[in-house]
């Protein structure tokens, strides 16, 4: 039944992942989600209901347009792909406390949407960033309710609020390091890492900038940026975070053990 349940929630985020590469194609240019439907950018024919399957689509078309044969861009199924892979992480995670799958689809959902159109435009919209805030409130209160979890709700909100205030910091105190935008997610991320516990804060925090560090390096050692390079940071913030949720808690032991040794 469980495998039933995540592959039924793993479909669902294919279907989410094509949704989503609307999103991150049409929020940066201030363009509707809803209308027009999606059509192809060289003649401009309207995309039919067999070219929207996820993933199967792009497959059978062989990745161009099926009346001009324009190439269409491979992140097209790997976004949605990579939403369904999430999507399962998630609902495979949290299949023993089920009333928290929710909130958790919707922080892979929005984090990946947000991650990219940071890699694209470096900037994180408030058209999505903002209205999580509520989102994340209101999912919380279903197993805040169900599980009489309100110390967990508690610890969330106190989370957003600490993870929010130390970005807040950091951009006072050198603001070439990062941008609001930074710190409104920091607000975001810091509500699901403080559900689960303090330490997982501690955890998505630290990865964040680890993450960041890595491949920053890297990036360098390559030549495709230099120490001055401005890299985008909320994608290593949305991965700290999401790695954190899903394999924090083994984290976390490691750690524990290590110190007790």
């Amino acid at each position: 039944m469980d495998l039933l349940v995540v592959g039924f929630v793993a479909v669902f985020g294919l279907l989410i992942g094509s949704f989503l590469n609307v999103v991150i194609y049409r929020v940066p240019a201030g363009e509707s989600v809803v209308r027009p439907r999606s059509r192809c950018p060289r003649c401009g024919t309207e995309l039919a209901e067999r070219d929207n399957i996820p993933v199967l689509s792009w497959l059978i078309l062989r990745g161009r347009c099926r009346t001009c044969s324009e190439p269409i861009s491979k992140r097209y199924p790997l976004v949605e792909a990579g939403c369904g892979l999430l999507f399962g992480l998630v609902a495979w995670h949290f299949r023993s406390t089920p009333l928290l799958i929710p909130a958790y689809l919707y922080l892979a959902a929005v984090g990946l949407a947000l991650a990219l159109i940071d890699l694209d435009t470096r900037r994180l919209p408030d058209v999505l960033t903002l209205p999580s805030y509520p989102v994340a409130a209101a999912l919380f209160l279903i197993p805040a309710i169900g599980y009489h979890a309100w110390g967990s709700y508690l610890r969330a909100v106190l989370g957003g609020l600490v993870l929010c205030g130390f970005y807040f910091a950091l951009v006072v105190v050198y603001p070439k390091g990062m941008g609001w935008g930074d710190v409104k997610l920091a607000g975001v991320l810091g509500g699901y890492l403080g559900w689960l516990s303090w330490a997982h804060v501690a955890l998505g925090g630290f990865l964040g900038f680890a993450l960041g560090a890595v491949v920053g390096v890297v990036l360098m050692l390559v030549g495709r940026a230099g120490r001055k390079s401005a890299i985008p940071f909320g994608p290593f913030m949305i991965l700290g975070t999401i790695v954190a949720v899903l394999y924090g808690q083994p984290i976390v032991d490691w750690y524990a053990g290590i110190l007790g040794r």
